[in-house]
């Protein structure tokens, strides 16, 4: 895979270098996540929520020694995004195989399904189109081991990232229950499907 191989889907020549290209990240890239995990995790969070939940979500589940396991799963598929110069500026984690959540198996079926377990990108790329770039990434990947749906979950009281998904062909199907630190939020579960 070449620097470039997927920047905004065009190969970049010298008069114009998209604003980003999207790798399969490498087990190399845990600390880089982990940074960019910290620092966009708390945006997708409910106003409310409390600042030691967000801290100890982020130290149990987005710490360097966690993303080093995500890589290391071959169920998990994890893709970051950079600039030109190889800055991180957002990434997406793929989770092959059924939902284990009750909740989420109720709302999306016993169907050959894919999660989008994570998707975040700075606040400086909101609106570039590498969110659904990522998307679009995730997708293919999903549908390259067979899936035929693609779910996630989304706090129901993050009214920007569910119109996104809406917009990205994510229909709202179920919710669930996502634990922040000693606290439970409310998700919307959304799924997208992909046969066609």
């Amino acid at each position: 895979m070449t620097q470039h191989e997927n920047y905004g889907g065009v190969k970049p020549d010298a008069a114009a270098v998209p604003a980003f290209g999207i790798r399969v990240a490498r087990p190399e890239d845990a600390v880089a996540l982990h940074e960019l995990a910290a620092a966009t995790f708390p945006l997708a969070c409910p106003p409310d929520a409390l600042p030691e939940s967000i801290q100890a979500f982020i130290n149990e589940h987005l710490s360097v020694a966690a993303f080093e396991r995500y890589l290391a799963d071959p169920a998990r598929e994890l893709f970051l995004a950079e600039d030109p110069h190889a800055r991180p500026l957002g990434y997406a984690m793929l989770v092959h195989g059924r939902p284990t959540d009750s909740d989420v198996l109720a709302a999306v079926g016993a169907t050959e399904v894919a999660e989008l377990s994570k998707l975040y990108v700075l606040p400086e790329s909101h609106g570039s189109g590498l969110s659904a770039a990522l998307v679009e990434r995730s997708v293919a990947a999903a549908r390259a081991r067979g899936a035929t749906g693609l779910w996630l979950g989304v706090n129901q009281f993050n009214a920007r990232a569910n119109r996104f998904y809406e917009k990205s062909g994510f229909v709202r199907v179920g919710t669930k229950r996502f634990k922040v630190g000693e606290r439970f939020e409310d998700d919307f579960v959304r799924l997208r499907a992909l046969n066609t």
